[in-house]
């Protein structure tokens, strides 16, 4: 095993890249697939030729999975408890909420019915439970479909918080990884609710592997960690065996090219662990990847309402309605990360980081009040005990028996 990478290796740029990739797929398959774009004809009408490739655009959220893992892992290593909560939380939720309402706000102004796989405009109730991003486990509706990938992420992040908890350690890493594929591959088997709920059967060896590569990244090759990668992997094409068979654009989807694409993201992935793409440091792509996750967020039925009313208005090509739409949300997108996440963020930070320290402060002070109660009652004790061994309580007088041994 090689030594700790942790202050040679530069920014991961090539990691911002394939975010950039994954959530393209995503958003293609979202926009020419997932719908019918008049409401009634599938996709294949319109877009003949992308329509079969853009199919497999879905599994964009595995190679999301994957990166999570890692980045996860990266981000977290050597930090506390109260850091890494500081650090997702200031991460996830303000653009969440900033999207939130955007999306509300273009639905309402440009609604879209028939042919979608989500309509109607959220009530106020609705949007309320949405920004606290449970509504999954509410029965709340979201207020975007696409919003289910935040609750397989917040019940990582639970899972792995309690690693976080114990402290980041290759040992604990790799026992964690071990642990919880053993979990995630019978939990299923069990019938347990939560076991399925908090295991994350289905995308935990997306998560794992992540992690496991991290762990090469930073120490170097191991075959233990290797093996655990091509054991997620093994897992893995069960699962998207599945996630295939779900699809249901209109047309026949086979089920080898996912098997195929998955492959890949896992092999780009690694490929990046094993330091092959420390070179690679375009700026570009770090913007890119910061554009990824309110990207993501917003893609679906803003994509919708732009892609149903232009082609309503204009009749222009389904090819061109699809590449102005996505190049539109990049645009919203670059503009909610530099005038909202970026500023929210930092206050959201500061603002968790001081509640955190206010906690340890009050804690640390009742802690030594604590002590000091019990240091005061010992030492009231201590002194207890002398006064009895130096003057007898008058209640009772010294036994007779010790003076006449004295006087012998």
């Amino acid at each position: 095993m090689n030594r700790d990478r942790a202050n040679t290796s530069p920014r991961l740029a090539a990691l911002d890249g394939l975010r950039l990739i994954a959530a393209l797929a995503v958003a293609v398959f979202h926009l020419s697939v997932s719908w019918r774009l008049d409401g009634q004809r599938p996709p294949s009408y319109f877009l003949p030729d992308l329509a079969p490739v853009a199919a497999y655009g879905f599994l964009g959220v595995e190679l999301f999975f994957l990166i999570s893992g890692f980045v996860i892992c990266m981000s977290s290593w050597r930090r506390s408890l109260g850091d890494f909560f500081v650090s997702r939380v200031s991460r996830l939720y303000p653009a969440y909420w900033v999207c939130i309402l955007i999306t509300v706000a273009v639905v309402t102004i440009l609604p879209v019915t028939g042919g979608v796989p989500i309509s109607g405009t959220p009530d106020l109730r609705e949007i309320a439970v949405n920004m606290t991003m449970l509504h999954e486990p509410l029965g709340i509706p979201a207020v975007d479909t696409v919003y289910w990938t935040l609750f397989v992420e917040l019940r990582f992040y639970l899972i792995f918080a309690a690693l976080v908890a114990f402290g980041l350690t290759y040992r604990r890493t790799v026992i964690f990884c071990a642990t919880w594929m053993i979990v995630a591959v019978i939990g299923p088997a069990l019938g347990s609710n939560v076991v399925n709920v908090l295991a994350v059967p289905h995308y935990a060896p997306y998560f794992i592997a992540g992690i496991a590569m991290f762990l090469i990244h930073r120490f170097g090759r191991s075959p233990l960690l290797f093996a655990i990668i091509g054991f997620s992997w093994l897992v893995s094409l069960d699962r998207v065996e599945k996630r295939v068979a779900d699809i249901n654009p209109g047309f026949d989807v086979p089920t080898w090219p996912g098997i195929v694409i998955v492959s890949l993201c896992y092999l780009a992935v690694l490929v990046i662990a094993l330091g092959w793409t420390d070179r690679i440091r375009w700026s570009w792509l770090t913007t890119a990847g910061a554009l990824t996750y309110p990207f993501y967020l917003l893609h679906q039925r803003i994509g919708y309402s732009l892609i149903r009313h232009t082609h309503e208005r204009t009749g222009l090509p389904a090819w061109l309605l699809l590449v102005g739409a996505i190049s539109v949300v990049l645009g919203l997108a670059w503009l909610v990360h530099r005038f909202a996440e970026r500023p929210l963020s930092r206050r959201l930070r500061k603002v968790l980081r001081q509640s955190i320290t206010d906690v340890r402060r009050a804690s640390a002070a009742e802690t030594s009040a604590a002590s000091m109660v019990t240091v005061h009652a010992g030492h009231s004790e201590g002194i207890q005990e002398r006064r009895g061994a130096v003057s007898p309580s008058p209640r009772q007088p010294s036994s007779p028996s010790v003076f006449q041994d004295v006087s012998r």
